[in-house]
């Protein structure tokens, strides 16, 4: 007789997978306590929901009295202000007299120079030097401009330091006049 596998079954048991008992799930991380700006957009929303709804025109009046209340403390305090003010002037006493100040708004422009250039008839080209203090760095700037001034009698030479003032215009670029040579050239 043949004997046959078939028939013999051999009982190999598949390894059992301990599991653990189904742990409770993990207590989820606590939320971060929310900002005071979130706090104050709930507290708002909530009081939002508890109020009923309410008509457009009825909003619109609740606007109006509290712009009336805010208007009401402006002119208030605006008031006091000036009441503050009257007093702090009426403790000083009269303001001192003005100045008397000389109306210079006809007056002529008046400058100083080198005389650069005398090549011209009866004219003469200044350089005007100027120096000031830059506005932001504070450091001493220097520039300087030049102008053609009127010398009816060829008395001013190069070199020469002149005073000119402000006159009718002369000609395309004349619109100075020389009063008075200062320092001759050496």
């Amino acid at each position: 007789m043949i004997e046959s596998n078939e028939t013999e079954e051999t009982t190999e048991e598949a390894p059992v997978e301990e599991t653990a008992p189904e742990a409770a799930p993990e207590p989820e991380a606590a939320a971060p306590a929310p900002s005071a700006k979130e706090q104050r957009a709930a507290d708002k929303a909530k009081a939002a929901s508890a109020r009923p709804p309410r008509s457009a025109e009825e909003r619109a009046a609740e606007r109006a009295e509290r712009r009336s209340k805010t208007a009401a403390r402006r002119r208030a305090y605006r008031t006091r202000s000036k009441e503050r003010a009257r007093a702090a002037r009426a403790e000083a006493g009269p303001a001192p007299a003005p100045e008397v100040v000389e109306d210079t708004s006809g007056a002529r422009k008046v400058r100083q120079g080198i005389v650069v250039s005398d090549k011209a008839d009866k004219t003469i080209t200044v350089r005007i030097d100027t120096a000031r203090r830059h506005r932001r760095y504070h450091k001493v700037v220097r520039t300087s401009s030049t102008l053609h001034a009127h010398d009816e009698r060829n008395e001013a030479n190069i070199g020469d330091t002149v005073r000119v003032v402000e006159s009718r215009p002369l000609s395309r670029t004349k619109r100075w006049r020389l009063v008075d040579v200062l320092e001759r050239a050496r």
